[in-house]
């Protein structure tokens, strides 16, 4: 699938086919997020991948419900491991969130060029993620996304048009 029409293609995917995700299939895609860029190049994330559906299942509550987490035979946690996040971002925050999420975005994207669906989580209760996944007190999670085969076809959410959202030269 050509760049573009990844983009144009990516949508958020509820509800997933049980059928599980090849290994070099899932390898390709935990590449494109290994290969995103971070502040500094510190590379400040580790990746999550959880196939145990008892595993699966317990992150549904976690994320506040959200049945396709428990669905879809691939939930990657996206993490940031603290210590190694640049921070000097603007002069004065971590890039902790950004770098991870330009990472998890290189996935969905790639998932997308793979024919699977995905669906950016960002409303899980942070606690139970944590204890579900053993995540250490060092790391914190960013973002969690479902992947697989998307069970029924997604309808696009409105954009809004480029002339209300880009400005030339300055802030308008």
């Amino acid at each position: 699938m050509e760049f573009y029409e990844a983009v144009q293609k990516r949508l958020s995917v509820r509800s997933y086919k049980p059928d599980p995700v090849p290994d070099d299939v899932l390898n390709r895609i935990l590449e494109a997020g290994r290969l995103a860029p971070s502040a500094k190049n510190y590379q400040p994330w580790k990746f999550i991948v959880v196939k145990d559906p008892a595993v699966r299942q317990a992150l549904v509550p976690a994320c506040r419900g959200q049945a396709s987490v428990g669905q879809a035979p691939v939930v990657i946690c996206a993490c940031c491991v603290i210590e190694q996040a640049w921070k000097g971002m603007g002069g004065y925050w971590s890039a902790e969130a950004v770098d991870v999420t330009i990472a998890v975005e290189h996935m969905i994207l790639a998932a997308t060029a793979e024919g699977l669906g995905t669906c950016w989580i960002g409303a899980f209760l942070e606690a139970e993620v944590r204890k579900v996944l053993a995540i250490p007190e060092g790391a914190k999670p960013i973002a969690l996304t479902p992947l697989g085969y998307p069970a029924r076809e997604s309808r696009p959410n409105p954009r809004k048009p480029l002339s209300e959202i880009v400005c030339h030269d300055r802030y308008a």
